[in-house]
């Protein structure tokens, strides 16, 4: 983990806005009803960290993923725009090519300084990616900031806060791949950029024809993110292989995602011990891109997932074994299909673009194969690349992300940032040590038989 501690100054230079490199066409451009649902209406951080390149003499990444980033933003253009609300809140890029927001930064810390092993939440990330004013809205503000801090060692850190409803990790990886692309001399990115927004919205006679629990209004409170302390916990072979011990044969192939999924759920609600016969649940962030037909273009960088619920009572999940939440979390995976994106277009729009059920509810979303560290400026591959911290979203503490890690040791696993209150934490801490101790083959004769509520 990073040091909690470090304390570091950073001099930045004036925010400017980085304009496309040619002209680019001034058009309005609607988001897909996917894209403007209330839940995406919120602005993500990630960030990258590079080590030193030795072989890379005399040049400046500021200065070159300022130009390269002028340069994709001539194929990439509505990220240029400023966001607009049409008529019913439906949202559109009007694409005026004002640019996007760019910083450019010096810290007085080499990156050994961070730790020995990268992993969120780091210190003084608010001046690794600072808020310029006037720019944390959703709309009417660059739909990008872009923050590249030079370190004393001869590394930097490139940040980025992203307008959510714009693009979900795939697309923005695709776009970030892009910029590294023409960094490192491209005439053009790889991928070309595809818009085809209309692919992804509501049908001309919209109809729910799946269950979509996930948009139930539920009555409670939100426990509030001030209240909350932020850690990260690593999983590597070592971990995955205790969990698995304690499942049931036939459940232990189940991939890391849905094992670690069902343990974090189980044992952030004994940690957080509500009533015995409340409804909990945990949303799946589900990539649909496989599922959609017929298949969305290559370079098409929308948001194109689901989010899916498993749910039961805090008794059932608390009481039971590991094996009876990982079934249920399978069965909510399980229901995203094609027909299931389609029915989800619909009812955002029959029912007003409604956020998720965010009441008792934790929300997961694995980006350990989005490529955020390989994306490459010219320096090699990311050091840490991800999500900058846990539980951002439109309401704030909901989520953790799985993020592809090596740990002090050289490990590699999986670390996955956790917001929870004080005391709920601790008691979070020794469920999660307790479960991925060494230990004997923890047999469970059988999952019990669970009726779905999904």
């Amino acid at each position: 983990m990073a040091p909690s501690l470090l304390s570091l100054t950073v001099t930045r230079k004036k925010p400017v806005l980085v304009a496309p490199a040619e002209t680019t066409p001034h058009e309005f451009k609607l988001l897909s009803d996917l894209d403007d649902q209330e839940g995406l209406r919120f602005q993500i951080p990630i960030i990258q960290f590079y080590r030193h390149n030795p072989a890379v003499v005399n040049r400046d990444p500021a200065a070159i993923i300022k130009l390269a980033l002028s340069k994709t933003l001539v194929r990439y253009y509505p990220f240029a725009g400023r966001l607009r609300e049409a008529p019913n809140r439906k949202l559109g890029v009007d694409c005026t090519g004002e640019g996007v927001m760019f910083v450019e930064a010096d810290a007085d810390a080499s990156l050994t300084d961070f730790g020995d092993s990268l992993e969120p939440p780091f210190p003084c990330l608010d001046e690794l990616l600072f808020n310029v004013e006037g720019s944390a809205d959703v709309l009417n503000t660059p739909l990008l900031l872009v923050q590249v801090t030079r370190l004393t060692c001869g590394g930097f850190i490139f940040a980025l806060r992203l307008n959510h409803t714009m693009s979900d990790a795939a697309g923005l990886v695709q776009f970030i791949t892009a910029v590294g692309e023409m960094a490192r001399g491209a005439s053009r990115p790889y991928v070309l950029p595809v818009w085809n927004r209309e692919a992804l919205n509501a049908r001309n006679q919209p109809r729910i024809t799946c269950v979509h629990r996930e948009y139930d209004e539920v009555a409670g409170t939100v426990i509030p993110f001030d209240q909350m302390t932020h850690r990260s916990f690593f999983f590597g072979d070592t971990e995955m292989n205790a969990l698995r011990k304690r499942l049931p044969t036939h459940l232990r192939k189940q991939s890391r995602f849905e094992i670690l999924t069902a343990c974090l759920w189980r044992s952030r609600t004994i940690a957080l011990n509500p009533d015995a016969d409340e409804e909990v649940r945990v949303i799946c962030i589900v990539n649909a891109r496989n599922q959609i037909k017929p298949p969305l273009p290559k370079g098409y960088y929308g948001n194109v997932f689901a989010l899916p619920v498993a749910l039961t009572t805090s008794r059932k999940l608390c009481q039971n074994p590991i094996g009876y939440a990982l079934e249920l979390v399978k069965k909510a995976k399980a229901d995203v299909t094609d027909e299931y994106m389609r029915s989800l277009a619909d009812l955002l729009v029959i029912r007003n673009k409604p956020h998720f059920t965010a009441v008792r509810t934790y929300l997961v979303s694995d980006v350990t194969r989005a490529g955020f560290g390989d994306v490459d400026f010219g320096w090699g591959k990311a050091a840490y690349g991800g999500p900058a911290k846990g539980g951002v979203g439109a309401i704030p503490g909901l989520a953790s992300f799985f993020i592809p890690s090596t740990n002090s040791k050289g490990e590699n696993g999986i670390v996955v940032p956790v917001c929870l209150p004080p005391a709920a934490m601790e008691s979070f801490i020794l469920q999660v040590e307790t479960l991925t101790k060494e230990t004997i083959d923890m047999f469970v004769q059988s999952t019990p038989s669970i009726t779905s509520a999904l």
